[in-house]
């Protein structure tokens, strides 16, 4: 699975911004206290954590103390310390920087879901809002669905078919619970990203199949988080809803034309 980009900018980050910090204090060695320049690095590694991530932050700890010894320790420019409070030190800079960075990492993860919970909120809300409404079609509703599912999981396309069953036999099926089944197996998205093809995210009410939307992931795309998945289960779950499947029957009309991203027909 390929690494997001945001990742690997971090890590370059993190072996690279305690270099160059440490160049820039460097005229700053005989007037500052050992100690005073550590505090300094540490800096540094709040910044990359917070921008970054925890491993981003650990690896920039690290980089910190490889950095600080070098360049602010005697014999200068040499990766051995001689006294032994510098030695004092330079452990302390790694664990201040290591604990430093998992806090700061944390924090920006704590308030990246308190951000992401309240767009998912906002959005469920909004929807809601508009099938209790009645100011729109039940094929409206379908559309708007589709947008916020593209847009939700990072999808390349999605269609939305009222037929009982895939053409061509069972695909992988996104679950309610945010789970993704393939061939009869729970399948790692962590670990094996989305698979390739479609993925159907059925529409379900009262037990019963009202349609289902075909999911084409963008190639390399990192899988949502399971927060997401489950906010496209319930928006999937209120499009069944509008749709009234009726008590004896998986769909009100199964051969009813499927809803696209390109057009409101699909012989699908």
């Amino acid at each position: 699975m390929r690494i997001p980009p945001r990742d690997v900018a971090a890590v370059v980050t993190a072996v690279l911004a305690p270099f160059l910090a440490a160049l820039v204090l460097l005229p700053l060695r005989d007037s500052l206290t050992r100690t005073n320049l550590a505090l300094l690095l540490v800096v540094v590694v709040v910044a990359v954590s917070a921008l970054g991530n925890r491993w981003a932050g650990a690896l920039a700890a690290l980089s910190s103390v490889a950095w600080f010894d070098f360049f602010h320790t005697e014999p200068y420019e040499s990766f051995h310390i001689r006294d032994r409070a510098d030695v004092e030190t330079a452990v302390l800079l790694l664990v201040v920087g290591l604990v430093v960075s998992q806090l700061a990492a944390r924090a920006r993860v704590l308030r990246s879901v308190a951000v992401t919970d309240a767009e998912h909120l906002e959005r469920l809300y909004a929807t809601f809002r508009l099938a209790r409404s009645g100011s729109c079609s039940p094929e409206e509703l379908v559309e708007r669905v589709r947008e916020d599912l593209v847009d939700l999981l990072e999808l390349r396309d999605c269609r939305f078919s009222r037929a009982a069953e895939p053409d061509g036999g069972p695909l992988p099926r996104l679950e309610m619970d945010g789970a993704l089944r393939a061939e009869g197996w729970i399948w790692d998205l962590d670990l094996q990203g989305w698979p390739d093809g479609e993925i159907e995210l059925r529409a379900v009410a009262r037990g019963r199949i009202a349609g289902r939307f075909l999911m084409t992931p963008t190639p390399g795309a990192v899988p949502a988080p399971l927060e997401t998945r489950l906010v496209a289960g319930d928006l999937a779950g209120l499009v069944a809803f509008a749709l009234q499947v009726p008590e004896g029957g998986a769909s009100r009309d199964p051969a009813a034309p499927a809803i696209t991203g390109h057009s409101m027909v699909d012989g699908g």
